[in-house]
């Protein structure tokens, strides 16, 4: 069950990823690492690394987002 969750946090996680790589919207990861945070913590409560791995993937994507822009943009 925990799984599940995790793998549903990082969707919706994705999800707003796609809206803050428009331009002017960076800031908006910020708040999204915390989302897939948050599911990578339900991923670590469960047996199978499948949404641990996942929400790690989008945090990653996060990260490498708001290195580009500066950590704002």
């Amino acid at each position: 069950m925990a799984n599940i969750i995790a793998i549903l946090l990082g969707l919706i996680a994705l999800i707003l990823a796609f809206i803050g790589f428009i331009p002017l919207l960076g800031w908006l990861n910020w708040f999204i690492i915390l989302i897939a945070g948050a599911g990578a913590v339900f991923g670590l409560i469960s047996e199978k690394n499948g949404g641990r791995n996942f929400c790690l993937l989008v945090m990653a994507i996060c990260a490498l987002r708001l290195w580009i822009g500066g950590g704002i943009i």
